[in-house]
């Protein structure tokens, strides 16, 4: 029995991994929750799995549910985050949260040497130096959950790293992937978050139409496999059936395929080295598909790609920027107070006005968010 510790449970990747607990009763037991302000699903959930912690966005949404549910212990906002995730009865923290909240909850998540399966690209992309100093300090594994890393993960498993030539990361193209750039001038939020594969949350489902869910995929990819950017390629395949590839030194290709199903690495993550049944999974026909299909990646088409792998060469606190920006301007998308094509914009800016700090610490990265955050802020 593995105890799980969830943050982010009413999100996309939180609900998959929500199923994956309720289809292996034997083998996982939710002991703590953090979740937003979606209170009536945190109901259900906190009715079926009972866990003992529930951390929510905010007070006031603390005090009804403590009234409905006398057995549970309740706490709020960011220091709630972080006592899910070092909450003593669990082994493995699930980051599931969107945006770089994350990183604090699981820097103390590592000290206490809880087993990390990382959803949270952003955190590794604020201070990816920090979190992988931090696990090897402690001896902590982090394991991979996104579909992209999760496939690297598992193509490289007996293999040494020496003979990796690189990388190929896939990417879908995203809702907007056969647009020109003067065709988005004018999409609209709801185009946006018609993504053609995947059934995600906003945030990132505008990052998969911007690219940049890719390119924080690059940076993340970086430092969980130690590989330069130089031996990273993003590949785009619309399919999204190929998650991702390793290519090796003699020039072998091994590739990790499946249907589009975040559970499936999800699922990985929390059973390492092992594997279990996963019954609700659509099995790949390759005779029904019949035909895949790859295009190089144009980096002045999607710009967010662009920007994120000159962010990751360039390191300290440049994907600091990358990423804030990123998360101000597509919350700005989502307000509908820029157009699509203002994301760029505003992210590009925030990365020109900067001044690189060289391996920065916790406060310092904290500051920079912060202040890249007020900057975008201050263009609307």
């Amino acid at each position: 029995m593995k105890y799980i510790s969830l943050m982010g449970a009413t999100g996309s990747v939180g609900t998959q991994t929500l199923d994956v607990i309720k289809e292996h009763p034997s083998e996982f037991k939710l002991t703590a929750i953090s979740v937003g302000r979606n209170i009536e699903l945190t109901r259900k959930i906190i009715k079926e799995f009972k866990p003992e912690l529930v951390s929510v966005a905010e007070e006031s949404l603390v005090t009804n549910l403590k009234a409905e549910f006398p057995g549970t212990h309740f706490t709020y906002g960011r220091d709630g985050l972080i006592e899910v995730a070092v909450y003593h009865k669990a082994d493995v923290l699930v980051n599931a949260v969107s945006g770089s909240v994350g990183l604090t909850p699981t820097l103390e998540a590592i000290k206490e040497k809880k087993t990390i399966a990382i959803a949270n690209k952003e955190t590794l992309v604020t201070a990816g130096h920090l979190v992988m100093e931090e696990a090897k300090r402690n001896n902590v594994s982090l394991l991979p959950v996104d579909s992209e890393h999760s496939a690297i993960f598992q193509a490289l498993q007996g293999e040494k790293e020496k003979n990796i030539e690189k990388l190929i990361i896939t990417a879908s193209g995203g809702s907007f992937r056969d647009r020109t750039r003067e065709e988005l001038r004018n999409v609209t939020l709801e185009d946006a978050l018609n993504h053609p594969n995947w059934s995600m949350g906003a945030k990132i489902t505008i990052d998969s139409a911007t690219m940049m869910n890719k390119g924080l995929e690059v940076i993340e990819a970086h430092w969980l496999f130690s590989i330069p950017y130089d031996k990273i390629d993003v590949l785009l395949h619309k399919e999204s059936i190929i998650h991702s590839m390793v290519e090796f030194h003699d020039s072998s290709i091994i590739a990790q395929l499946g249907t589009p199903d975040m559970r499936v690495p999800i699922q990985y993550a929390l059973t390492y080295p092992d594997r279990l049944i996963l019954q609700t999974a659509k099995r790949l026909n390759l005779a029904e598909i019949g035909k895949l299909h790859f295009r190089k990646m144009d980096l002045e088409r999607f710009r967010c790609l662009r920007f994120s792998f000159e962010a990751g060469k360039a390191g300290g606190t440049m994907p600091t920027v990358l990423n804030a920006a990123n998360e101000a301007a597509v919350a700005a998308f989502l307000d509908g107070k820029v157009s699509f094509l203002q994301i760029e914009d505003l992210i590009e800016k925030a990365l020109n006005k900067h001044n690189n700090i060289s391996n920065p610490g916790l406060i310092e990265i904290q500051e920079v968010d912060e202040e890249t955050r007020k900057y975008v802020n201050s263009l609307l």
